[in-house]
């Protein structure tokens, strides 16, 4: 009489097999990682068409400052002023493009601090329950109900990149980041897609915590 026989395969287990089929389609010479960057990410708005019609007029289109390290995202020229519940300022606030289907304020903590809001860490698109403010632009001020967060330090990566490194989507990760003020950050979101370019996005306050622009080793790992 013959048994069938079944196994289930672990999590560990197929990651690796996953890994080895990137391998080699990649070819050996390409078994490592493509090169980390880590960017510290100053605070900027990201607006909805809608936004930006009553902000800068009906149709206005922004004008690319210069191109960001993702693909098809940039940092126009126009920029707002941001008033927070003290009536205190950030002006100059950098407007970043694509448009977005609802618009958000990034701010570092201690911009938060400043202007007297209490901006939850999310990650960006993730902004049902946070708090608003106004946003003044040159022809018109737009209230956001909601829309302003602390941006969850994040690592954006492509699927190929996810493989060798044995992660999926909303993983978590560590950061290494060596140097005379060195730390480790240990909830580091994994953001997947196709075009994506490996990349480590902390805000302002993170990078200067860690001596970033000195750091002399960058490490990402599980």
């Amino acid at each position: 009489m013959a048994v069938e026989m079944t196994s289930v395969l672990s999590r560990e287990v197929v990651e690796q097999i996953v890994r080895e089929v990137v391998w080699k389609k990649l070819g050996s010479a390409d078994r490592q990682a493509a090169k980390l960057t880590v960017h510290a990410s100053a605070r900027h708005m990201h607006v909805s068409r809608e936004d930006l019609d009553v902000l800068f007029g009906p149709g206005y289109e922004l004008t690319v400052d210069h191109p960001l390290f993702q693909e098809g995202n940039f940092a126009a020229q126009e920029t707002v002023t941001l008033v927070g519940p003290r009536s205190r300022l950030i002006s100059n606030l950098r407007i970043l493009g694509p448009l977005r289907k609802e618009s958000q304020v990034e701010l570092a903590f201690t911009d938060a601090i400043s202007l007297g809001i209490d901006a939850p860490i999310r990650l960006s698109g993730n902004i049902e329950g946070t708090p608003g403010c106004l946003i003044m632009g040159p022809k018109g001020v737009v209230e956001l109900k909601q829309g302003v967060i602390r941006a969850a330090i994040h690592v954006h990566m492509n699927p190929e990149e996810a493989a060798h490194f044995g992660v999926r989507q909303g993983d978590l990760m560590n950061l290494r980041v060596g140097g005379d003020a060195g730390v480790t950050f240990n909830r580091v979101h994994v953001r997947i897609d196709a075009k994506s370019r490996l990349n480590v996005h902390m805000d302002t306050d993170e990078a200067n915590g860690c001596g970033l622009h000195l750091a002399k080793e960058l490490e990402l790992f599980k």
